[in-house]
């Protein structure tokens, strides 16, 4: 069944299932259903209210095919089958259009497929705060005044209509996502969060607090405000929920569209906007922060970013698959980026390289740009506290492995060169070529590969060199492995982009730190903890052809 199909299937009105006649097997119209325990408890108004134990039909001893069984077992068995399924089963029978009415099978199939809580009578929104619940009559800026309740009226609800016109219609969009956001990108989560789907952006912490935990920020969600009809809101601004729309662009990419942007305004105009985006993002006013280059960086990037009015286009992104020889867990981390402030990473690891790839950005390095490339078979040992504060020491030992690295990708390009030319001279300039090419790969230096093992290496002390820049001081003071990598920088605008040299630094599971010896700049970053459903890619090759297509995006 194609996916047209399908979506047509599903999305048949419950009348449409639970009438007509006919028998199954040689059953009788009137065979009993659903009791009280499995249906009217649930407010499902589409089963019989005899219980299945107190059946008047009676059960073969030896049942000959699936309609024989009790209606009980039919209920476990059909609970079992994906909801997509449902309206052909009921399509063989009265029977089984009645089994399939029951709220105990869609019940299940919300949870199991989509992770809804188990009583939809008795659920609670979770992870939504009372402020995104609730939004106040008067003006948002008064602190004390009444409220209007925004749960819909669910008392009328049953399971099937929650997984027909809301769960499965908007299932496409689940997951993780990038917004186009110029140079800025960000990262959004939608989630199934109570009765709602609802769209999170997930911002950092505020500057340079990089363990703090993530904060969050509802951008639209979709509800069942009434019986078979789902509702899309924007959740942006401070005048609480109104109209909004998504569409699918194409497969994994969507829009958001906000009706009424008006909502979005301040009766302050545009300096209280700025005021309360400024205290939102950065948690301090303009005047509390001296350097004038940031204040000009966070200036340009409300100017930026506000225009859009919740009206963007995300595109799909995957964490990363994990891997047995991985040195660390892959995944989301916050790192510090001096004036720039706090951006997401995403670490993942490709046979001898670990690579860090920006998932929000500035305009000198913008979002989908690899950020750190780290060369995981070249390790290097630290020397004493003493010459680690010493940054021509430091600089030293990594300018002499980029110097190799250097040399080695020279070596390289001849060799390839060479072979290249063999083919063409024919069959025995062939054979000298490859034999100079293969003396020149025997004089590259052999180097380790670093492998994970269940024992994990010794710290070692570690201490910054003198002058360089931190936006954290506390950061770890002993570290468990060090590489040589290169980091992107680049000019506003993302002009004249190059890999500089620097140091990875390994602290523990779920801190690292990068070195930037032309920058004399030190980032530290500290991994995201929040648990991301639907959000992994289905295979290598599928997480890599994401990372190519981000790149492409903001070159």
């Amino acid at each position: 069944m194609d996916e047209d199909e399908e979506e047509r299937i599903v999305g048949h009105r419950q009348a449409d299932v639970g009438v007509g006649g006919g028998g199954c097997g040689g059953l009788e119209s009137d065979v009993p259903t659903a009791g009280p325990s499995d249906a009217c408890e649930y407010g499902s108004g589409h089963a019989s209210s005899i219980s299945f134990l107190d059946r008047t039909s009676t059960v073969p001893p030896h049942p000959q095919s699936l309609a024989e069984l009790p209606p009980e077992l039919l209920v476990e068995i059909l609970s079992l089958l994906p909801g997509t399924a449902l309206p052909n089963v009921a399509l063989v029978c009265k029977k089984f259009r009645q089994i399939v009415n029951t709220e105990t099978i869609w019940r299940r199939r919300c949870t199991e497929e989509f992770g809804m809580k188990d009583d939809l009578r008795k659920m609670e929104v979770g992870g939504v705060s009372s402020r995104d619940l609730y939004v106040k009559r008067v003006n948002p800026r008064v602190k004390s005044g009444r409220f209007m309740k925004l749960l819909p009226d669910y008392e009328h609800m049953d399971y099937r209509d929650i997984y027909t016109h809301l769960l499965h219609p908007y299932r496409h969009i689940l997951g993780l996502w990038q917004p186009d956001i110029g140079p800025y990108g960000g990262l959004l989560n939608v989630v199934v969060d109570g009765l709602f789907i609802i769209g999170w952006m997930y911002l950092p912490p505020h500057d340079p607090r990089v363990e703090d935990p993530m904060r969050r920020r509802p951008l639209f969600r979709i509800h069942m405000w009434e019986s078979q009809k789902a509702t899309v809101e924007c959740m942006y601004g401070h005048k609480g929920p109104h109209k909004g729309d998504i569409q699918t662009v194409k497969k994994d990419e969507f829009s958001t569209k906000c009706n009424q942007t008006d909502h979005h305004r301040m009766p302050g105009g545009r300096q209280e906007e700025f005021r309360t985006w400024l205290e939102e993002e950065w948690g301090r006013t303009l005047e509390e922060i001296f350097h004038e280059h940031m204040q000009e960086l966070i200036l340009m990037k409300f100017i930026y970013t506000s225009q859009y009015d919740n009206c963007l286009t995300y595109r799909r992104i995957y964490l990363p698959p994990v891997m047995p020889s991985d040195l660390l867990q892959p995944g989301l981390f916050k790192g510090t980026y001096g004036s720039h402030g706090l951006e997401i990473v995403m670490l993942s690891f490709h046979e001898t390289s670990a690579r860090a790839t920006k998932l929000t950005g500035d305009p000198n390095v913008p979002a989908g740009q690899l950020t750190l490339d780290v060369d995981l078979s070249r390790p290097m040992v630290l020397p004493d506290l003493e010459q680690q504060r010493n940054i021509e020491e430091l600089s030293r030992l990594v300018l002499g492995v980029h110097e190799q690295v250097q040399r080695e990708a020279q070596q390289q390009a001849k060799s390839n060169s060479a072979t290249a030319r063999g083919a063409a001279e024919g069959a025995c300039g062939g054979d000298c070529a490859a034999e100079g090419a293969e003396a020149d790969l025997d004089a590259l230096p052999d180097r380790p590969v670093f492998s994970n093992t269940n024992n994990p290496p010794e710290a070692q002390p570690f201490v910054l060199p003198l002058g360089v820049m931190a936006r954290n001081e506390v950061y770890p003071r002993t570290c468990r492995k060090c590489f040589y990598g290169t980091g992107l920088i680049a000019g506003h605008g993302f002009t004249s982009p190059e890999r500089t040299p620097g140091l990875f630094v390994l602290f523990d599971e779920d801190r690292f730190g990068f070195i930037w010896l032309e920058l004399k700049s030190f980032s530290l970053y500290s991994r995201l903890t929040d648990q991301l459903a639907h959000a992994h890619a289905p295979n290598m090759e599928r997480f890599e052809a994401m990372l190519r297509n981000m790149q492409s995006w903001t070159s």
